[in-house]
């Protein structure tokens, strides 16, 4: 198996990359992660804590805002610091290893979230909680590893393959639970018109929470080329030595980036727009939920058209990226959900754009009305943009970071993308609560954007 050759320090002077199969297995990390925001977060379980566990889909927004938003938090203080320490020891996979247990953890406990049993919302929202730091830590050491596996010229068209190759386990994922597992109770049939795997109960929606362990098998199985082929830094020093440098790092790093301007106000950039872009995910499903009525069935295969487009726009922006610059990237991508998002408030049932249009009927066709296909046009809008925004932004970060902090400056990557991420959940579910209005709720992420857009101005991308 290849080693790395240069210490972190030497940006690739000296470095020996490792071979394609050690690269093809990194990328599978993303395949593995996706399946918790594409079944869990976004497509399916969701929707159905907020239509099926809570009182009512306005309450269960809220509800499941509070707990994003909590966890949020969590993540924003602890990605940094845990940054330093693994740039100090060296090590990534061990770190991936533990966060990734605590994602399969949390999600198989999903299977117990009950329809209509509102005891089971505690545990289940720190389930949740508990699940959303483990992908997330995971995640920000399985980025910090790029560097070591590409030339610097090769890292967007890396980070865009990664994005791409995760949705495309995403389609997978929600294929396999639309065509196999979860079945409409009325009629007791899947997407594919079979009768539910291993006898899961439609009435009871069974379907839907097989996605929590579903979701926590699909890693196990999935990260593991990446833990067998793809090489990892040898360890520098142990854990307590580590972490007294990773925090004298960390502390004077902190204390320096005023003086790195452009990188602060990247960062500052990425704080904003990812709060958005997040809470525009984590959200568009129940919304759609509440404003259609959908059900599992529809959502799915409303997120099954989205993850192809995201696919071919996390591909494209990979291109686009090596080719101009990832600055470019974001910024194109950020004004296509800017529009998509105020398009989106401006469809309603009965009405696209102030037009008046025949509602949906109940039972009637998939996507059958004018709205659920403007919606559902939008929708591919949002996974096109999101997909190149995420990639870009990873590359962007290792193009003007520090190579020898790459880990701790993807913990500060992690910290804007996280510091703030609990205010966009906090903020739509506060106003819907308040409102009782899902529309109103969703308004807010106008401003994230706008103000990220803004911001982008400010950064040099050399």
């Amino acid at each position: 198996m290849a080693t790395i050759t240069a210490d972190a320090g030497s940006a690739g002077l000296h470095q020996k990359y490792p071979p394609r199969a050690a690269v093809v297995s990194w990328i599978f990390f993303d395949w593995a992660a996706q399946p918790y925001f594409t079944l869990i977060t976004t497509f399916v379980f969701a929707p159905y804590f907020a239509t099926h566990i809570a009182a009512d889909p306005a309450s269960g927004q809220s509800l499941w805002g509070f707990a994003t938003a909590a966890a949020g938090l969590l993540i924003a203080l602890m990605s940094p610091v845990l940054g330093a320490i693994a740039d100090a020891s060296g090590r990534r996979k061990p770190w991936i290893a533990a966060f990734g247990a605590l994602l399969v953890i949390g999600s198989c406990l999903m299977w117990f979230g009950r329809p209509g049993d509102t005891s089971v919302i505690p545990p289940l929202l720190v389930a949740y909680g508990i699940a959303t730091v483990g992908v997330e830590f995971a995640t920000v050491f399985n980025n910090a590893m790029m560097p070591t596996l590409v030339p610097p010229e090769k890292i967007g068209r890396l980070s865009g393959t990664g994005w791409a190759t995760g949705y495309i386990g995403g389609i997978l994922s929600l294929i396999l639970v639309l065509g196999f597992l979860a079945a409409s109770p009325e009629s007791g049939r899947t997407l594919f018109g079979f009768v539910p795997l291993f006898g899961l109960d439609p009435v009871t929606h069974q379907g839907d929470r097989i996605t929590g362990p579903l979701t926590g098998i699909w890693f196990i199985i999935f990260v593991l080329p990446m833990f067998l082929l793809t090489p990892d830094y040898p360890a520098k020093r142990p854990l307590r030595a580590a972490l007294r440098e990773g925090l004298i790092e960390l502390r004077d790093t902190l204390r320096d980036l005023p003086k790195q301007k452009s990188l602060a106000a990247f960062l500052l950039a990425n704080m904003i727009y990812t709060d958005g872009l997040v809470s525009l995910f984590a959200f568009g499903g129940i919304y759609a939920a509440g404003t259609f009525g959908w059900n599992t069935i529809e959502i799915g295969t409303f997120g099954i058209i989205l993850a192809i487009a995201g696919t071919l726009g996390g591909w494209l922006g990979g291109k686009l990226d090596d080719a101009f610059s990832p600055k470019y990237v974001i910024a194109g991508s950020m004004c296509m959900l800017l529009f998509a998002v105020v398009a989106i408030l401006l469809v309603q049932k009965d009405s696209v754009l102030f037009v008046k249009v025949t509602p949906p009927v109940p039972g009637g066709a998939l996507f059958a009305s004018a709205a659920e296909r403007a919606y559902l046009v939008l929708g591919c809008l949002i996974g096109a943009a999101g997909a190149p925004l995420q990639a870009a932004s990873r590359s962007l970060l290792i193009r003007i970071a520090p190579k020898g902090r790459i880990a701790q400056y993807f913990g500060l990557f992690a910290l804007t993308g996280k510091v703030t991420s609990f205010i966009g959940p906090l903020l739509i579910g506060a106003i819907t609560a308040i409102t009782a209005s899902q529309k109103a709720g969703m308004a807010v992420l106008v401003l994230f954007f706008v103000t990220g857009l803004a911001l982008l101005t400010r950064v040099r991308d050399k």
